[in-house]
């Protein structure tokens, strides 16, 4: 088979600098793209967010031949496809979304030599034709993302990446695969199925995520929480986990009735309204999506600030992989997890109730109680996360709510023994509500029936209130010291751990939870200083422009990390420019004039209203409403004609706080009060009542 001629090979890092934009690797990348552009057969476990797609986009470019992407979403394909194209790499991608002129285009490059890398779906591998049109284009490479997708016990399966391993042994060329969490089991599942056993050089990298702050809260009415967590990131995008479709609608409901830019997305919705919501969430700044787990594996935007979750995932895999999809640019950001009794009895419940054999069922139990464990932590919850991945970090991260704020504690070894011994009292039928009643002394008419009045343990628990008694039954079950039995009804059962506590045999600390501690919710995190925010604003804006001028996605353009380092670096020419991280040769000579052009109006046009303001609380309040102009500089659609008030407008507006419409206009004037007056008037109202 002859090679098609291709560009002559350069060093990976030659492509990194002058096609990518950056300097230099991220932690773990390096050993990895120089094991794929030796053709050696590769397994890397790496966090999301931790530069996977790089790790074969690199060996492609070095590599002669053409390197075949397994992908499992139409929508990560094609805007990775987009994003290579932009960085003025030749790439194409044959899937079930393209239209006739797309697919000619893309075998007429494959023909004529061009591409380097081929996106494809797995059920594409199921067509007689694939292999030799693979073999007729020269692969020399096949890369797999999502690999995790090969296990059958994972929630992510897809049946036609069992035929991956035959398509290797086909083509006869190297296989790299690439995941961001997969325990011991699904990576042997990965080797035997896609390496035919034989083991790949294998990258297991570091778990950490520093950029994401993590925080846990008692659910307290909850939709309340989930809003409120979203205001005070109002414009950012952010994706809201929740448990079932039905509440997947009714908080985007909630969402867009608060203001937000909101849509749904679950498994029950036709395919082409879910199309539609990927592509939307890809394209649009400040969209939030509330969504069921279908919704995110393969979801590649880097620039998602906050992922909540409206209840608590199945597993602490599941978590880590959920939450991973905020931050993939390194900026800063966000997560929250609500969670109560409710959640873990429903956990229990989904577990024992299903077809698993009884050892995996165990194993699912063991994976709940891990993310129990981590969520009722009593101290970093990094250093919890991280060692059930196997990683020791030394000190506390500083960087998650408990280090924020460690939580007050407790010896609760003797109310923990009397729930225990009020459970065995009763026969272990019973829920938690009727054993704090009996704990409590409440004379409830099912006591008395069940003459449950008469106990030794009748009363001996009076000395705390039923909220601190449900906190305690919480973290009794968050301890898996009981659990509820699906034979009864969900009555409680103790568990072989609650022994040697009953017996007096080991002591307990649980959390002196309060209702007010689970109502504060995590602080919100500047992406930059104070004094940066008015220029990241005003070049967001311009990415945005640019972005629906040319209708992509606005990351493609650049990455909110990359008008961080412009925002705070303050580039005056091309050559400062191209030192940012993220700008590469072709977008460089695309957008660098463009973007500097932003960068030196606003030094003069901006600054000096934004400086009059400094050190006092107008100064973050201007900065809210110039975040908010730019969200509405094309009007709430996107479609308007160009709009913004001046800078002393702004400032005018941030020094004498309006109470109404009317007092707005007097200051900025009829047409600017029409199109941003809601907004501003909300970010006044918001202000009013934090302060």
């Amino acid at each position: 088979m002859t090679q098609p001629e291709v560009t002559p090979k350069m060093s990976p890092v030659s492509f990194l600098r002058d096609v990518f934009g950056f300097d230099a690797f991220r932690p773990g990348q390096e050993e990895i793209v120089d094991a794929v552009t030796a053709g050696r057969d590769t397994l890397a476990i790496m966090p999301t967010g931790g530069g996977k797609s790089l790790c074969y986009q690199l060996p492609a470019l070095a590599r002669d031949g053409v390197t075949v992407v397994i992908s499992p979403l139409i929508a990560l394909m094609r805007d990775q496809v987009r994003g290579l194209r932009e960085a003025g790499v030749e790439a194409g991608a044959l899937t079930s979304g393209n239209t006739p002129e797309e697919t000619d285009a893309v075998l007429e490059s494959l023909r004529e030599g061009r591409l380097k890398l081929l996106y494809m779906a797995p059920e594409r591998l199921a067509s007689g034709a694939t292999v030799p049109l693979l073999q007729r284009a020269g692969t020399s490479l096949i890369a797999v993302d999502e690999a995790h997708c090969v296990s059958q016990w994972g929630h992510d399966f897809r049946p036609d990446y069992l035929r991956i391993g035959e398509l290797k042994r086909q083509l006869g060329v190297p296989l790299a695969a690439f995941t961001a969490t997969a325990d011991a089991e699904t990576r042997e599942e990965i080797v035997q199925k896609l390496f035919g056993g034989t083991q790949p050089e294998t990258f297991l990298r570091g778990f950490d995520r520093p950029n994401i702050h993590l925080a846990f809260a008692v659910k307290d009415s909850p939709r309340r929480q989930i809003l409120d967590f979203a205001a005070a990131r109002r414009g950012q995008s952010g994706i809201v986990y929740c448990g079932t479709r039905a509440k997947t609608e009714s908080l985007a409901k909630a969402l867009s009735e608060a203001g937000h830019s909101a849509l749904y997305y679950h498994g029950g919705m036709e395919a082409d309204a879910r199309r539609e919501a990927e592509t939307r969430f890809q394209r649009e700044d400040g969209l939030i999506v509330a969504a069921t787990v279908a919704f995110g594996m393969g979801i590649d935007k880097p620039d998602i600030r906050w992922v909540a979750h409206a209840d608590l995932p199945k597993s602490i895999e599941a978590y880590y992989q959920e939450i991973g999809r905020a931050g993939r640019d390194g900026a800063p950001s966000e997560t929250l997890t609500l969670y109560g009794p409710d959640d873990i009895r429903y956990r229990r419940q989904q577990i024992d109730e299903g077809l698993a054999p009884p050892e995996r069922r165990a194993a699912d139990h063991g994976r709940l109680n891990a993310l129990l464990g981590l969520a009722e932590a009593l101290d970093c919850r990094r250093k919890v996360l991280l060692g059930y991945f196997g990683e020791a970090p030394g000190e506390p991260c500083g960087h998650c709510d408990l280090c924020d704020k460690p939580p007050e504690t407790f010896d609760a070894t003797q109310p923990v023994r009397m729930a225990l011994s009020a459970a065995l009292r009763t026969g272990e039928s019973f829920g938690a509500g009727h054993l704090i009643d009996i704990v409590m002394g409440n004379e409830t008419e099912k006591v008395r029936q069940r003459g449950h009045d008469g106990l030794p343990t009748f009363g001996v628990g009076k000395g705390h209130s039923k909220a601190q008694w449900q906190a305690i039954f919480r973290q009794i079950m968050g301890r898996d010291l009981m659990r509820p039995d699906p034979e009864r009804h969900g009555a409680l059962r103790m568990t072989e751990a609650a022994r040697p506590i009953l017996r007096g045999e080991e002591s307990i600390v649980l959390r002196k939870d309060t209702i007010k501690s689970a109502r504060s919710g995590p602080k919100v995190r500047a992406m930059v200083s104070e004094e940066d925010a008015p220029l990241l604003s005003a070049l967001k804006a311009k990415r945005r422009a640019l972005a629906e001028a040319a209708n992509l996605p606005a990351y493609i353009i650049f990455t909110d990390r990359t008008l961080i380092e412009m925002a705070e670096t303050k580039p005056s020419t091309l050559d400062q420019m191209a030192r940012i991280g993220g700008v590469g040769a072709k977008k460089l000579e695309s957008y660098g004039r463009e973007f500097l052009a932003v960068i030196t109006g606003a030094e003069e046009e901006v600054h000096p209203a934004r400086r009059r303001l400094a050190g006092r609380e107008a100064g973050s309040l201007y900065d809210r409403l110039m975040a908010a102009q730019a969200d509405l500089h094309r009007g709430p659609d996107g479609m308007e004609k160009p709009m913004s008030c001046s800078a002393k407008e702004l400032a005018r507006v941030a020094s004498a706080k309006p109470r109404d419409m009317a007092a707005l206009e007097r200051l900025i004037g009829p047409r600017h009060a029409e199109r941003f007056g809601r907004a501003f008037l909300q970010l006044l109202e918001d202000s009013s009542e934090a302060s």
